[in-house]
């Protein structure tokens, strides 16, 4: 199939692609690096009049180190995330996930800042940021806003974000000393959607938890934090029997759907399996346990 009829405008700044949003509002999309925005536009899922190209504007595609954070510019490809250093050195997680994301050819053209705006529960990055604890900047003609990780995703495809606002750039924490992290997923085939996907994060001090990050994807209509599996690895350790409860609280706090590719109840028991995997992964490569 084709897309529908529309008109492409191609800002060369990121004033103007915001004057752009501001003067036609909802019958306007951002165009990123196209991997999902243009299968709903062939699929007629997504019916815009007229979508913004971002491509031209070179100056929101950086990696940069900002001291205690990185910042990652909204339209760097996946590509580069994923071949930084610094990325690599200092937000291990984010450089895990990014090797799972689809194919090669897709992280050539996927930009960080499109997967997070179109907010699919099933996509690695909602999760990892999540369990980074990262924040959003997002601008518009009326200004910037922060917007915390945890208050970004809203539903299936639906984000924080107005419809004359532009995800500009993702402000990552460093992983802080003594941390080691894990990012696990199933997929019915290599490159495929994750079936579930876990992001962990854990900090130790003298072998034992002293913060535990741990995030969900493709288990319910967004991604989400596992509170009660944080708590009672933060609080029992990375023994077994505090990975088998932590695994069961995971498979209970969740609430997949069910699709052609899974169940609901085969989403749940992933989640739990994986969290187990997630766990001994990071407290592996912290030298934990072996």
């Amino acid at each position: 199939m084709k897309p529908p009829l529309l008109d492409i405008l191609t800002p060369s700044s990121l004033a103007e692609a915001l004057s752009l949003l501001s003067e036609h509002g909802d019958e306007a999309r951002p165009l990123a690096g196209g991997q999902s925005l243009v299968p709903l536009l062939n699929f007629r899922m997504s019916r815009p009049a007229i979508l913004i190209d971002l491509n031209q504007i070179a100056d929101l595609a950086y990696i940069k180190d900002a001291g205690d954070y990185i910042a990652i510019g909204a339209m760097t490809r996946e590509r580069s995330i994923e071949d930084s250093d610094l990325v690599r050195k200092e937000a291990p997680l984010l450089q895990e996930a990014t090797t799972q994301i689809a194919h090669l050819p897709i992280r050539n053209r996927g930009t960080i800042g499109g997967s997070l705006a179109n907010a699919d529960p099933a996509a690695e990055y909602p999760a990892v940021v999540l369990a980074l604890e990262c924040e959003l900047v997002v601008q518009s003609v009326r200004g910037e806003r922060r917007i915390k990780a945890a208050a970004f995703f809203e539903d299936v495809l639906t984000t924080a974000l107005e419809p004359d606002e532009l995800l500009t750039e993702i402000i990552v924490p460093k992983a802080p000393s003594g941390s080691s992290s894990a990012f696990v997923e199933i997929a019915r085939r290599h490159g495929d959607f994750a079936l579930a996907g876990i992001a962990a994060q854990i900090t130790f001090a003298n072998s034992a938890p002293t913060d535990v990050r741990l995030a969900v994807c493709g288990a319910g209509t967004t991604a989400s934090r596992l509170t009660a599996a944080e708590e009672i690895i933060q609080r029992d350790g990375v023994g077994p029997e505090a990975i088998k409860a932590a695994s069961e609280a995971a498979a209970s706090a969740v609430d997949p759907m069910s699709d052609l590719h899974a169940s609901a109840d085969y989403r749940r028991r992933l989640t739990g399996v994986m969290i187990g995997q997630a766990v001994e992964k990071a407290a592996q490569r912290a030298g934990v346990i072996s």
